[in-house]
């Protein structure tokens, strides 16, 4: 049976460092969840460190920018690493050319473009029409409320010139507020089933976890065993799949992008439903709480 706590303060002596999802654990992309941040703050003040690790596409200083923006303290987190950052270091590394299309919102996932100067030697990206491009980068869906099948023609033409693309994402959907939004893992996943080449460089794929590790270790300079790490997040086949993968306990927030399928109280998952249904996904989360509280 699969085991349900009530509180992140249950288990967290056992840890020394939480990997933390933030969409649908910390906060719904409008304002955080209250009970999220206090056991947070409260993890910390016992001296345990938070990693927040996110398939957000941007880098961490726009991921801590939109924190501030909506609300969550920061002294809720030590730390953050992105699918963003993680994209850019192979981005500048050439791993889809230098002239590259662009697949995204301008505005708010502009930064991912700017320099990167960890690296020696970046290439000099560009962003071209699609016909001059030798790869295509996708942080998301221009329009994150149309079905991903409008790239169907674009998918089309990039798989016969045998472009790779990008995904600085691999969600699939995200709920923002009330609205489920479409992700860049979906565009990713539709151009694979085409026959296209899709790299990801979110969770569940292990370069955000090399990332989050160096992040974790640069706080203080001290590594911390895998065994001291719990990965926390709603996304059973990203947060979870790729803490399991990485042999870190999990935490499943089972009040998230699944809370449907467990019950009427989001809270208080039922627990022969949830069990059911691990079952079927073929996934053990460590532990399970409807909330992050």
């Amino acid at each position: 049976m699969a085991r349900i706590v009530q509180s992140l303060s249950e288990i967290g002596a056992q840890y020394d460092a939480l990997f933390c999802d933030l969409w649908g654990c910390v906060h719904d992309g409008l304002k955080p969840f209250p009970a999220a941040v206090a056991a947070l703050q409260a993890y910390r003040a016992q001296g345990g460190k938070v990693v927040l690790v996110t398939n957000s596409p941007r880098p961490r200083a726009g991921v801590a920018a939109q924190l501030d923006q909506i609300g969550v303290p920061r002294d809720a987190w030590d730390t953050i690493a992105t699918s963003g950052d993680s994209a850019r270091s192979a981005m500048f590394r050439g791993v889809v050319g230098h002239k590259v299309h662009f697949i995204g919102n301008p505005e708010t996932d502009s930064g991912f473009f700017e320099p990167l100067k960890i690296l020696d030697n970046p290439e000099t990206i560009e962003i071209v029409p699609l016909q001059e491009a030798e790869g295509i980068v996708c942080t998301g869906p221009r329009d994150p409320l149309a079905d991903p099948s409008v790239y169907r023609p674009d998918f089309l033409y990039a798989k016969t010139k045998g472009l790779k693309l990008l995904c600085a994402n691999p969600d699939i959907v995200v709920d923002r507020g009330e609205r489920r939004e479409w992700c860049a893992g979906a565009l990713a996943q539709l151009y694979t089933e085409m026959g296209g080449e899709s790299l990801y460089f979110g969770k569940p794929h292990p370069p955000i976890y090399d990332l989050a590790r160096r992040r974790l270790t640069a706080l203080d300079g001290r590594v911390v065993e895998d065994s001291r790490i719990l990965a926390v997040g709603d996304g059973i086949g990203t947060d979870i799949r790729g803490g399991m993968g990485e042999g870190i306990d999990t935490l499943f927030i089972t009040g998230g992008l699944e809370a449907a399928r467990f019950g009427p109280d989001v809270d208080n998952p039922d627990p022969a439903m949830l069990d059911d249904w691990l079952k079927g996904v073929e996934m053990t989360p460590t532990y399970n709480i409807g909330r992050l509280r």
